[in-house]
């Protein structure tokens, strides 16, 4: 009996930690995972150690900790074939109306306190600064994620679902930042444990600015990723001996898409402040991500991390819209396939490290020119927009070809 209990203490524990990114950046994970799921043979993605999520993170760890399989998380959340009930990306963009409405009825104070102060003194400031006050008016976010809250909870509590952290199978960590003390609180962790998973999940994809900061037990939350893009350290204190990490919050670098020819020049500066506003909050993400790896490095010297993230010269994951069915189905298409090639490319380097946790990468399917997300759940032909890349593709090889063979005879002839 002894034996046995060493036996399970000694085994490698291995960790997920997923990064930001919002509506997309999920989108984003779901494809990189189905990837990796199919690439990785003694891995089971519902039955790893410890989770840890931030932002759209969360969202996508919580339904794997619930049992949801990489392969349902496509099927419900890319493909909208509701295996529980529909999910509408909507949900992440209901207008935070209670919170207007109270900013609206706080004008006519507002400007009542305004120009009372300028009346009483008028020397000290003009009246344009003294109606800088209103400032106070604007929302502290535009829209409500209740609505994702509720959608959650709903699908936690159905099928043998959990939304308590304390009745997962296996541990699971959502990271939020405290409004008030700046801090990173990991919901999940003794202390934090009796809020609802679907709570700590809207807290954790909370964005400020864009959503209203989350109350819970008198205190104010929003996105977790204002600490840190990943938090793969709360998935080594928890034992983790190998963490594999995805982190879909990337910045696009404009020079290297043009040269790409994914993106044309000046597309990025064009494109109005919500991308830009974007592409700041990803490069501050971003950095703060790769000094925290080698934080990791110096911190946990006998730990592994395993990071999968889009290259940055790709500005068809940056430009995509979340409304779009199509667009979903492209990103987590093209999430997939990077993933692979990604594999792929690491492969000899992979492979021993991987084998010392009993994984073994799966080199036939990632050599598969063929295998797309829908041949392996559905065994379908491929989708449209990739059929197309791969058929030009071919038609380039065969010219090629054609040419060198023309090229040999007359070579021949001489």
């Amino acid at each position: 009996m002894s034996t046995e209990t060493t036996d399970i203490r000694q085994r490698p524990r291995i960790g997920m930690a997923l990064g930001g990114g919002g509506p997309l950046g999920g989108i984003y994970e779901i494809g990189a995972l189905r990837a990796l799921d199919e690439a990785l043979d003694g891995l089971d993605f519902n039955n790893i150690d410890v989770y840890v999520g931030v932002n759209a993170g969360s969202f996508v760890a919580a339904n794997l900790a619930n049992q949801v399989t990489t392969a349902q998380l496509c099927r419900i959340f890319v493909r909208n074939e509701a295996e529980v009930h529909p999910f509408h990306p909507e949900v992440f963009y209901r207008p935070a109306f209670r919170e207007l409405g109270r900013r609206l009825l706080a004008v006519p104070g507002l400007v009542g306190r305004a120009l009372s102060s300028f009346i009483n003194n008028p020397y000290d400031q003009s009246l344009l600064e003294a109606l800088t006050t209103l400032a106070q008016a604007a929302p502290s976010g535009l829209f409500d994620n209740e609505a994702l809250q509720d959608y959650l909870e709903r699908a936690f509590n159905m099928l043998g679902r959990s939304n308590d952290f304390r009745q997962l199978r296996r541990s699971l960590y959502v990271v939020a930042a405290d409004v008030e003390s700046t801090e990173a609180v990991c919901f999940g962790a003794p202390g934090f444990d009796h809020v609802p998973v679907s709570k700590a999940i809207q807290a954790s994809m909370a964005s400020p600015g864009i959503y209203v900061p989350v109350e819970i037990d008198g205190r104010y939350y929003v996105d977790g990723t204002l600490r840190k893009g990943l938090h793969a350290s709360v998935a080594f204190e928890d034992g983790a001996d190998l963490v594999f990490a995805v982190n879909p919050q990337v910045p696009i670098d404009a020079s290297a898409a043009v040269r790409a020819g994914t993106m044309e020049p000046g597309a990025l500066t064009r494109s109005g402040m919500p991308n830009l506003l974007s592409q700041m909050h990803r490069t501050m993400v971003y950095s703060r991500m790769q000094s925290g790896i080698a934080q990791y490095a110096r911190d946990y010297p006998d730990k592994e991390i395993l990071l999968f993230e889009p290259t940055r010269d790709d500005a068809k994951l940056f430009f995509s819209d979340v409304f779009s069915f199509q667009s979903r189905r492209m990103v987590c298409e093209h999430a997939y396939q990077m993933t692979r090639r990604d594999l792929l490319k690491r492969a000899d380097e992979l492979e021993p490290r991987l084998a010392k946790y009993g994984i073994r990468l799966r080199r036939d399917r990632l050599e598969d020119e063929q295998r797309t997300i829908s041949t392996s759940l559905y065994g379908e032909m491929l989708p449209l927009y990739v059929a197309r890349g791969r058929k030009k593709q071919s038609d380039k090889g065969r010219l090629a070809s054609g040419l060198s063979n023309v090229t040999h005879l007359f070579g021949k002839a001489q």
